[in-house]
């Protein structure tokens, strides 16, 4: 039932904040950001410091999380 629930969180959570969930994700880990469309968008991502960059192309960023369900 915990990896259910583990589940359903990575996926409400990927829903609302617009990234992906990786492998194992647990509630106050990092989500993983969309890719950069456009070169504009890569210049941007790599001047910026809101993302953790794990290279060019792959980026983490941290989330609050209110809305869900408390820990029981």
């Amino acid at each position: 039932m915990d990896e259910i629930l583990r589940a359903l969180d990575a996926l409400q959570t990927s829903d609302k904040y617009n990234g992906a969930a990786p492998l194992g994700w647990k509630r106050g880990d990092k989500v993983i950001v969309s890719p950069p469309k456009t070169l504009d968008e890569l210049n941007a991502r790599l001047e910026g410091d809101s993302l953790e960059k794990v290279d060019w192309y792959l980026a983490k960023k941290s989330i609050k999380m209110y809305a869900f369900r408390s820990e029981t």
